[in-house]
């Protein structure tokens, strides 16, 4: 049964009593909640370009309460740290037990994937097969306890990222178990598999049947597909997301499976949020690499089918790509820098290049360090480049101490444990115990370079400019406003190259002083500047 209820704005905060009844009897009575509104709720500000994020995966992260690891009441009971597949036991606890470390390292937000009741048989702990949209799976903690996280993390300088998913519930759903009407997802008899592929949106070629089957078609066979033309559904999806920012407060949605989900809903859920608060910030996952399939989803996009979106932050998987490709490979005619040169130049493509969002790794893709070949030298350089990047930088936990997944392509092993997470664990990440010289060295750079980034004007709310690198395999960029500028020298040569300044008056003279952020040196440049072999340089201009 579905109840709409208006309410008064001049209604006062308490506890509606609802009840149900059939001849003239009362079979059923339910207390309503009606909650007061945080002050200045709707003003309240999203992560922005100037913010770095930090990404949990919160069953592998740290178990802060063995208490709740196992659940009697839930369809799977049992944790086993030596399956892959299996639940580890991380948990909310865990999340607000480190807090003081993610933001000792600079990140100003935190995303988790979802926290909400995924009561499966098997396969639970990843929390995109929801069994209870407005409920926090109690093998994690509780609603109560999430918004300690929220508030302890707001303590502390940092917002918390909701992970939302529109697109497909759990087969264990009540209400998938017993639909409120046929349409209330899509496929209902034959379940259908979705058949991923993204173009079908795009393509003027496709045929009907095709794009029907990409966006009704299931995830997965225990993924239910839900119907968001159902209006009751659509209202459902929308009024639950709004109800978590008000709840829990949280500071911006990361939006997974995006184009999945039905085009024209997707208009109407992100409008819905907007309208509620004008700063919000949504980061969707589009998981491909064809730029233009990316920006069709961006906010002001000019696209050729009229379609209007408003969402304003996609997931940069382009750029990821070819970062890799980039400090990998060899050439012998032109340099490596050209992947990541010509993928930045594809900006054009989009109305807002700048909120993209840029990432090393994350839960779907190999480990950053492994897919360099545990090269420190090269995780260095690309670490120095998501630091200093136009867009918003964010990074999967154990980047920081060169985590890596030793089978190519395993989930599982690409959301390993975090070091320390477990009381019985001989590596810890907060307190160094057991880390390599190596692990503790990239934490000490990596935790330096964000600190310095949180601080800069020019790399948080700066413009972009890049030079076309040559054989001499440096990619040299700046940020800058118009008070400041950063410039960035990447050299992925065996040895030192000398820059010749002249190339670069466009934005700076021949002659100028400034610091290297990454060796501490003031420098003065007069005509040609060294770069150190194999490595990189973060100049504050002066």
């Amino acid at each position: 049964m579905f109840i709409t209820l208006k309410i008064n704005p001049a209604a006062k905060a308490g506890t509606i009593k609802i009840n149900f009844s059939a001849k003239d009897k009362v079979p059923l009575s339910e207390d309503f909640p009606l909650l007061e509104r945080e002050k200045n709720s709707a003003n309240r500000q999203s992560f922005t370009q100037k913010d770095a994020i930090f990404f949990t995966f919160p069953d592998r992260f740290s178990n802060g309460d063995t208490k709740n690891d196992i659940i009697t009441s839930m369809n799977e009971k049992t944790i086993d740290r030596n399956n892959e597949d299996k639940r580890h036991g991380g948990d909310i606890q865990g999340i607000i037990n480190h807090l003081d470390y993610i933001k000792s390292l600079g990140f100003t937000q935190i995303w988790n994937t979802p926290l909400i009741e995924n009561n499966q048989p098997e396969y639970s702990y990843h929390g995109y097969a929801a069994t209870d949209f407005y409920k926090i799976d109690p093998r994690f903690g509780t609603n109560e306890q999430f918004k300690i996280l929220v508030q302890e993390a707001g303590k502390r300088g940092m917002g918390v990222i909701w992970d939302v998913v529109l697109n497909h519930c759990g087969a264990e759903y009540y209400f998938i178990k017993d639909l409120p009407s046929k349409d209330w997802i899509n496929f209902p008899d034959t379940r259908t598999r979705t058949n991923h592929l993204k173009s079908t949106i795009t393509d003027i070629y496709a045929a009907e049947i095709d794009k029907k089957e990409y966006t009704d078609g299931w995830f997965d066979g225990h993924m239910a597909d839900l119907n968001q033309k159902n209006p009751l559904m659509a209202k459902y999806l929308i009024q639950n997301t709004i109800w978590w920012v008000e709840y829990a407060g949280i500071s911006g949605f990361r939006e997974d499976t995006y184009s999945y989900s039905d085009k024209d809903f997707l208009v109407t859920w992100t409008k819905a949020i907007l309208d509620e608060y004008p700063n919000f910030n949504i980061v969707a996952e589009e998981m491909t690499r064809i730029v233009a399939s990316t920006s069709y989803w961006q906010k002001d996009n000019l696209n050729s089918d009229g379609y209007k979106s408003y969402l304003l932050t996609l997931m940069d998987f382009s750029l990821n790509d070819n970062i890799v490709s980039s400090l990998t490979r060899s050439d012998q005619w032109h340099s490596t820098w050209r992947d990541t040169y010509q993928s930045v130049a594809q900006d054009y493509l989009f109305p807002h290049p700048q909120d993209q969002l840029i990432f090393p790794d994350n839960h779907d893709l190999d480990r950053f360090y492994s897919r360099l070949n545990k090269n420190l030298d090269d995780w260095k350089l690309g670490i120095a480049m998501y630091m200093t990047m136009r867009g918003i930088p964010q990074f999967f936990y154990g980047t920081e101490v060169l985590m890596t997944n030793e089978k190519a392509g395993s989930d599982g092993q690409r959301r390993g444990d975090f070091y320390g997470g477990w009381s019985d664990d001989l590596k810890e990440t907060k307190t160094g115990k057991g880390l390599t010289n190596e692990e503790k060295e990239a934490q000490l750079y990596f935790s330096k370079l964000l600190n310095w980034r949180k601080n800069n004007a020019a790399i948080g709310n700066g413009r972009f400019k890049h030079y076309a690198p040559q054989k001499n395999d440096v990619y040299i960029y700046f940020r800058y406003t118009d008070e400041q500028k950063v410039m960035v020298l990447l050299n992925k040569n065996s040895e030192n190259v000398s820059i010749d300044m002249h190339r670069y008056s466009e934005m700076i003279s021949n002659t100028f002083k400034a610091k290297d952020i990454i060796s501490d040196k003031e420098l003065v440049v007069k005509n040609t500047l060294e770069v150190p072999a194999k490595s990189a340089m973060i100049l504050e201009v002066k």
